[in-house]
C-alpha cells in the first residue's frame, strides 16, 4: 500500500497536528463529521481534551485504547498516538474500535497521528525527549476507498485496471467476478509491490530484502497456478501497472522493460519447481488422514524440488492444515549428519 504522511521534528505538536488533520479531512476532503471516530491512549489527556474541546468530537466517539502507543523498539523514541476511523455505515458488519466486534469492516482506521515525546530507557522509564515530534501515516488506498464510496481497497480506481488485466489472462470475465476472486486480488496486489521494489533496485535473491521480493513473486506465481495459468504471465502486468501509476512514479515507466525482464527470468526459474512441487503437495494433501503435512514431505519438497518451506506453509494455511516443522528440521539435521559423515569418510 501507499503511505501518505506529514512530520515535525521539534516544531508543531499535538494541537496543530489534530487541528490540521481535522481541517483536511472535513474541510478539504469533505468527510461527514458524524462518520468519524478517534482513539487515544488512556494516558494522553492532551489528545482527548483537544478532540473533545477544540474539535468538538462527542465524548463517546473518543475511545481510549491501550494499544495506542508507538515505539521503535524496546528502547528509544516512543509516544502515544491517536487514530482516525471512518464509519462505513450499518450495512457493513463490525463495531467501533475497542468493541467486541471491532475486527469487522464497518469502522476503518485510515490515519494515525503519532506523537514521539518520550525516550524509553533500558529500565523501561520514559524520559521526555528534548524536542517532541510528529509522525503521521495515512493509507492512500483506504482514503481513496472512502472518497470513492466503495468499501474494499480493491474496488478503487488504482486497482480496477490491474484486476481486469489479471482477469483477462485467467479467463475471468466481468469486474464483479474478478473482484471476488482472491487469487486475482493477490496477483494484482503483488505486481505493485514487486514492480516498485525492482524499479528501486532490489533484485530477487536468497538473502535479506532480495529474498522477501522472491517470496512475494513466488506467492503471486502460485496464485497464477491456482488460476490454471501455466505460461509466464506475471511480467506482462508491468505494462498496465506503468500505465496506471507511471505519471505519479516516472521511474516505474522508465524502468518498465527492466522490471518486466527481471520478473520473466524469475518466472522461468521457478516454473518447473512450482509445477512439480504443487503436484506432490496436492497429492499428499489428498491422501492425508489428519490435518498436518508430514515433515518428511516438506523436506522432500524442499530438497528434491527446491520448493520453499514458507510456500508449503502458505498452502497448508489456506487449506486449514498445519505443517510438521519439527519433523522437517529433523530431516534437515539428518541430512547434515549424512553430509558430515561422508566428509569424514572421504578424508
Amino acid at each position: 500500500f501507499e503511505m501518505l504522511g506529514n512530520f515535525s521534528f521539534g516544531d508543531y505538536f499535538k494541537e496543530d497536528t489534530i487541528s490540521w488533520a481535522w481541517e483536511f479531512i472535513t474541510g478539504v476532503l469533505g468527510l461527514p463529521r458524524d462518520r468519524l471516530w478517534v482513539t487515544v491512549h488512556p494516558t494522553d489527556d492532551d489528545a482527548r481534551r483537544l478532540w473533545e474541546s477544540k474539535i468538538g468530537m462527542p465524548r463517546d466517539r473518543v475511545i481510549s485504547l491501550e494499544e495506542n502507543f508507538w515505539a521503535m523498539g524496546d528502547t528509544g523514541p516512543c509516544g502515544p498516538c491517536t487514530e482516525i476511523f471512518y464509519d462505513h455505515g450499518p450495512s457493513v458488519a463490525g463495531g467501533p474500535p475497542g468493541s467486541a466486534d471491532q475486527d469487522g469492516d464497518r469502522y476503518i482506521e485510515f490515519w494515525n497521528l503519532v506523537f514521539p515525546q518520550f525516550d524509553r530507557q533500558p529500565d523501561g522509564a520514559l524520559a521526555p525527549l528534548p524536542q517532541p515530534g510528529v509522525d503521521t501515516g495515512m493509507g492512500l488506498e483506504r482514503i481513496s476507498a472512502i472518497m470513492q464510496g466503495v468499501h474494499s481497497n480493491y474496488e478503487i480506481d488504482l486497482f480496477r485496471n490491474l484486476l481486469a488485466a489479471v482477469g483477462d489472462i485467467a479467463g475471468i470475465r466481468g469486474a464483479d467476478a474478478q473482484l471476488a476472486n482472491a487469487s486475482v486480488r493477490v496477483i494484482a496486489d503483488h505486481i505493485r509491490s514487486t514492480a516498485f521494489l525492482i524499479a528501486d533496485g532490489v533484485m530477487p535473491g536468497n538473502e535479506d530484502r532480495s529474498y522477501v521480493l522472491r517470496r512475494i513473486i513466488r506467492r503471486a506465481l502460485r496464485h497464477g497456478h491456482m488460476l490454471q495459468i501455466r505460461e509466464p504471465f506475471f511480467h506482462t502486468l508491468v505494462a498496465p501497472l506503468a500505465r496506471e501509476m507511471g505519471d505519479a512514479y516516472p521511474l516505474l515507466r522508465e524502468r518498465a522493460d527492466d522490471v518486466s525482464a527481471a520478473l520473466l527470468r524469475e518466472e522461468k526459474r521457478f516454473a518447473e519447481t512450482l509445477s512439480q512441487g504443487m503436484e506432490l503437495l496436492d497429492r499428499t494433501i489428498a491422501d492425508l488422514s489428519g490435518k498436518t503435512i508430514p515433515g518428511n514431505v516438506v523436506f522432500q519438497l524442499y530438497d528434491t524440488f527446491g520448493f520453499p518451506t514458507d510456500l508449503t506453509a502458505d498452502v497448508a494455511r489456506e487449506r486449514g492444515l498445519a505443517v510438521d516443522m519439527p519433523g522437517f528440521e529433523a530431516a534437515m539435521e539428518a541430512q547434515r549428519d549424512r553430509g558430515r559423515a561422508a566428509a569424514r569418510f572421504s578424508a
